[in-house]
């Protein structure tokens, strides 16, 4: 499948970091540095714009490595990109950590999935059918 995109950047496009990868790497598009202070958030543009096809998505998502050496992970994760929106594609970041942390010009913030969806109808009714679950919540299915 081909995705049209602007890049306004001076990054690469995003990429695939291994032949089996699902996520694309994208980069952050800043003139200067930008700190990112502990337990703050921030919108990181991108410089790229996206043309996604008609019953597809983007999904923004954390990167893990930047998740567990560093605290800082995708707030809305995974946020989406609508097949719909033209605009820059920005990247909602949270620092969790006890520090400060840089951003600079080309630096890997996150990765994006495209995912298919599916549209539904909501019925609305006054009953639901019974499952073996029924309304057994979080943890309900076992401590494992």
């Amino acid at each position: 499948m081909n995705i049209n995109i602007i890049n306004k950047s001076n990054n690469s496009l995003p990429e695939y970091a291994t032949l089996y990868s699902s996520g694309m790497d994208i980069r952050a598009y800043l003139l200067t540095p930008f700190i990112l202070e502990k337990k703050s958030r921030a919108i990181i543009k991108t410089g790229l714009f996206l043309e996604i096809p008609e019953g597809f998505e983007a999904q923004i998502r954390s990167r893990s490595g930047l998740s567990i050496k560093n605290g800082v992970v995708v707030l809305n994760s995974p946020g989406t990109i609508d097949s719909d929106y033209r605009g820059e594609v920005g990247v909602i970041l949270i620092n969790h950590s006890e520090s400060d942390f840089i951003i600079s010009n080309g630096d890997r913030i996150a990765q994006m999935v495209i995912a298919p969806f599916t549209k539904v109808n909501l019925v609305e009714v006054n009953d639901l059918n019974p499952s073996q679950r029924a309304e057994g919540g979080f943890g309900s299915t076992g401590n494992n």
